[in-house]
């Protein structure tokens, strides 16, 4: 039986946005393009150090940041994009740096993007997930109907979210064969190590002795179920405790009462995340060097992060 055609063993629940006329606001701003301009690289200028007659312009790194943000935003190609900001430069912003085309694809392969994070003074519960982009090859009809073939090319994009405020806190690309539990410490790493982690929540992807030891070492706690079948670790072993604890809690009822037990569903924000990137942002990458692929998803993170800065909908649960 296709997975489609399986009847839900429970009905959906339906939920009504408690905050409409905020997030209805937020959501108009989107598209304001005020929103996506920094003012303080209008007062800065496009040139940095000195400069002489045939040399080009240099342009900072917010500057091509903001316009590559801009680029993904409304989903313009790069030509596009060039002859967008010629437009606002000449209709509002007369200190607009606009960049050539050229320039931005390469200064892309480099960029050192900043996510606009805000961290709060609470401890921060991460949850942390991955998804697939797709880079070319066929699309998802002919992959239906046919099947997929060598052509079609993924990469894998892992994000560590902060559950309590939306706000994405790392982004990394890799290969599509890299493991989730692999990376775990380079996405802890673009975390500053003075921001307090209460909780880091994974799938059964993360249940490794690296990542558990890495937990421990940030000083959090992990929510990530054992594995089927999963033993007991030595009670030298970095988080053994928790995990033998989960394991015999497990043992004595059911994994499912043993996750609503201890909140692992909140690692379904992580989900949603996923879906969020692929409907705003493009299920696809624009880019085909690696570096800027790996550039272009650190930019549609901190787009979101400005999205959701703006207004964040609070669903509650009415049926």
């Amino acid at each position: 039986m296709r997975k489609d055609e399986r009847k839900a063993s429970e009905p959906k629940g339906v939920y009504r946005v408690r905050n409409w006329q905020e997030y209805n606001t937020g959501l108009i701003a989107r598209g304001d393009v005020t929103m996506w301009i920094d003012q303080s690289i209008l007062t800065q200028g496009s040139e940095a150090g000195p400069t002489r007659r045939g040399r080009p312009p240099v342009y900072s790194d917010a500057a091509i940041q903001m316009l590559l943000s801009l680029k993904q935003v409304f989903h313009l190609p790069l030509r596009a994009l060039q002859g967008f900001a010629q437009s606002l430069r000449k209709l509002a912003f007369p200190n607009l740096p606009v960049p050539n085309y050229t320039t931005l694809s390469r200064r892309a392969q480099t960029l050192k993007v900043v996510l606009p994070t805000r961290h709060p003074n609470e401890p921060m519960h991460l949850v942390i997930d991955s998804t697939g982009l797709k880079v070319y090859g066929e699309g998802e009809w002919k992959v239906r109907k046919h099947g997929w073939s060598k052509r079609r090319t993924w990469r894998k994009v892992h994000l560590a979210m902060d559950a309590n405020t939306g706000q994405i806190c790392a982004a990394l690309m890799t290969h599509r064969d890299e493991g989730d539990g692999e990376v775990l410490p380079d996405l802890l790493d673009q975390i500053p190590a003075d921001v307090t982690i209460d909780t880091i929540g994974g799938d059964g992807a993360y249940d490794t002795k690296p990542c558990h030891a890495q937990i421990a070492a940030r000083g959090a706690s992990p929510s990530i179920p054992p594995r089927e079948g999963a033993k007991p670790w030595p009670d030298r072993t970095p988080g053994a405790t928790w995990r033998n604890a989960a394991i015999a809690a497990i043992e004595a009822s059911s994994r499912r009462e043993w996750k609503q037990a201890t909140g692992y569903h909140r690692r379904s924000l992580a989900e949603t995340l996923m879906y969020r990137l692929k409907v705003l942002t493009g299920a696809s990458l624009w880019a085909r060097a690696t570096s800027a692929q790996a550039t272009e998803v650190s930019i549609r993170a901190g787009v979101l992060n400005r999205m959701v800065a703006l207004a964040r909908p609070q669903s509650v649960r009415i049926a």
